[in-house]
């Protein structure tokens, strides 16, 4: 009897300290609550499996949106974000978050190099396909210590990436190359009154460059000195890349050739975005065009 009457006495001052109901506390541990509890864990692992199914399409892996929107369009199945969440929550499903580029400078244009007005002034979205063009250049660490160079253009109503260029050197070619790639590519159509912003590096001050770029018909626009909002959706896709790409898996320019082509056709093709009515980046040009 005292050590029943000690023991009641315990639970009901741990319960205190916990915040809980003696009846929840006995209710917790019941028969039918463990069932529950099992048959909930079993239902949690099944859809732990198909979650990863959606985490690894493509082998890029992908934050809780992505994986909505990914078993959605690629395997009909709908779970809403705060069941995913759970699940990523619960069995560590974790897609890893860059950190900022450290490496990221502004180079200065020297007195032949030309710097133009801000055109753009952040109106990204167009809803018009080939009607606005971000352009920039990040780096890529991979292997042993290298590093190579991409640019790229993404359009900016789209989100589809145009044209990429990759160099183990940061020379003119970098941009100029693109540009040519840009105009091979043809399911580009040049909109009227298209415009290709940057920021103001010395490869898009150049006279070069920007000889090319009114070649091709397009009127330049460059960010404010330091601003890189003035640019956000290109550099949110390089961030995008570097977080679900194996960059640096790669062990020579060749080998890194071949992931970044994989990731653009990924991207372009299979990559789902919220922000596109959660259609891929050629969905949503298709999508732009027909409702033109």
């Amino acid at each position: 009897m005292v050590e029943k009457y000690q023991l009641k006495n315990m639970v009901s001052y741990l319960c205190t300290l916990a915040g809980v109901s003696r009846s929840g506390y006995y209710n917790y541990f019941s028969l039918e609550s463990q069932e529950r509890r099992k048959l909930r864990d079993k239902t949690d692992e099944a859809v732990k499996e198909i979650i990863l199914k959606a985490f690894h399409f493509k082998n890029r892996k992908k934050g809780a949106r992505q994986i909505k929107m990914t078993l959605a369009g690629q395997f009909n199945i709908v779970y809403n974000l705060k069941r995913i969440r759970r699940i990523m929550n619960k069995y560590g499903i974790v897609c890893p978050i860059r950190k900022a580029n450290p490496y990221r400078r502004m180079m200065k244009a020297t007195k032949e190099h030309r710097v133009v007005p801000n055109l753009l002034n952040r109106q990204f979205k167009q809803e018009v396909p080939g009607k606005v063009l971000l352009t920039d250049i990040t780096y890529l660490h991979y292997g042993k210590g290298m590093r190579a160079y991409l640019s790229a253009i993404k359009d900016g109503s789209t989100g589809e990436i145009l044209a990429y260029h990759l160099s183990d050197r940061m020379t003119l070619d970098l941009a100029t190359d693109t540009l040519k790639k840009l105009k091979k590519n043809k399911n580009f159509k040049k909109a009227k009154d298209a415009l290709i912003h940057s920021d103001q590096g010395v490869h898009y001050t150049s006279p070069i460059f920007q000889k090319a770029v009114k070649k091709l018909g397009l009127r330049p626009s460059m960010s404010r000195r330091g601003n890189c909002w003035d640019n956000a959706p290109q550099e949110s896709f390089f961030g995008h890349l570097k977080d679900e790409s194996s960059i640096k898996a790669c062990t020579s320019l060749d080998e890194l050739r071949k992931e970044i082509k994989q990731y653009m056709i990924y991207y372009n093709h299979y990559r789902y975005q919220w922000n596109l009515k959660k259609m891929t980046p050629v969905q949503y040009r298709d999508h732009l065009l027909k409702t033109a």
